[in-house]
């Protein structure tokens, strides 16, 4: 079991990783694509692909859209997409792909976005006599395409090359707070040069993280309670709205009812990763009948604190397996069910208060 401060360390941790990212400049000399042109080329590769006529351009643009698509969302150096044999090293069931080899393989993950994009190559009409080469294509005649989109959605033609889209793929993860070590095993970087875009940092940059650093080792932050990270197991809709199901690392089932607007926004079905959050008012704590709680939305853990007023009572617990909840309740309530610190407790909260984040 995790001691009491673990679960703090691991959200300090997490919001100074954030807090370089907000800061985080790349240096000029390090050519990439930021989020806006990322999506404007998608975007002129998905017209690109639309307006083929012909049966042959249709399945020859699909192949290259689809590479890119690989590219963009994994970082993979280009030679390494093109000698890909889509049947061994695409698990399009884990929305993966196997990249790598001689003991130095990982498995970057796919959006189930571009898995539908794959799946309806490989496995349509198109795939037929491609079988282990879907992705076999002229490196030449690949740059010259990528290049050719680039100027055609107003970029430089040079930042359509697959390098380009490498350090944007970087860029982007470092920028949504993912550890450099970590970009490194994704990219596959052994090297030191991707540490030097991480590196850089200008004297107002320095003095913005110390600043932030230093706030944060004064004021205690709590988000990191009420949050859950698992995958999907379940999607059921209606007109309106969806219930999405997910199995957490810890074995606790977690419902939350969202708009379809955010279903589709979010990309949810089953197989995906996510994490959720509850607010702490939005919490019930209560005693703890029996060994454990089949439940959906609830979680038993022990109580580590109790801080109330003449109002309000926060009730703080643990999990088994270190998950830190937190109730916001009354007082009063707090004294009928008799809650005290070591209490085993269940915190229980409504499936239309869990907000939903994709991973």
């Amino acid at each position: 079991m995790q001691n009491k401060g673990t679960g703090n360390k691991k959200s300090q941790a997490g919001e100074s990783r954030l807090a370089l990212a907000e800061v985080f400049d790349v240096p000029e000399n390090i050519l990439h694509l930021d989020g806006r042109e990322l999506s404007a080329l998608e975007d002129e590769f998905r017209r690109w692909k639309n307006g083929g006529t012909r049966a042959d351009y249709v399945r020859s643009r699909t192949r290259v859209y689809c590479l890119f698509l690989v590219l963009r969302h994994t970082g993979a150096k280009l030679g390494e997409i093109l000698g890909l044999d889509e049947r061994k090293n695409i698990d399009l069931s884990k929305a993966v792909v196997r990249l790598g080899r001689d003991g130095h393989e990982r498995e970057v993950p796919l959006p189930q976005s571009v898995c539908r994009e794959l799946k309806g190559l490989i496995d349509g009409p198109m795939g037929a006599g491609l079988e282990g080469g879907i992705f076999h294509l002229d490196p030449g005649y690949v740059r010259r395409i990528f290049y050719e989109r680039a100027g055609a959605c107003g970029l430089e033609r040079k930042k359509g090359a697959p390098s380009v889209l490498r350090r944007s793929r970087a860029v982007e993860l470092l920028r949504n707070g993912v550890p450099l070590g970590v970009v490194r095993k994704v990219l596959g970087q052994s090297s030191a040069d991707l540490a030097a875009v991480y590196q850089e940092w200008s004297s107002g940059d320095v003095k913005n993280i110390v600043r932030r650093m230093a706030l944060e080792e004064t004021s205690l932050k709590s988000s990191a309670r009420n949050t859950f990270i698992g995958q999907v197991s379940s999607v059921r809709r209606d007109g309106v709205l969806a219930d999405v199901e997910f199995e957490t690392a810890e074995g606790f089932t977690i419902s939350s009812v969202i708009t379809l607007e955010s279903l589709y926004k979010l990309d949810l079905e089953a197989g995906v990763s996510v994490s959720a959050t509850v607010k702490a008012p939005l919490v019930a704590v209560r005693p703890l009948k029996g060994e454990g709680t089949s439940s959906r939305n609830c979680v038993p853990a022990k109580v580590t604190s109790i801080k109330q007023t003449e109002i309000l009572a926060e009730v703080s617990g643990e999990s088994k397996g270190g998950v830190q909840m937190c109730a916001l309740v009354t007082s009063w309530s707090v004294e009928e069910e008799g809650l005290v610190e070591g209490a085993d407790v269940e915190f229980c909260f409504k499936a239309l208060s869990v907000v939903l984040h994709a991973v």
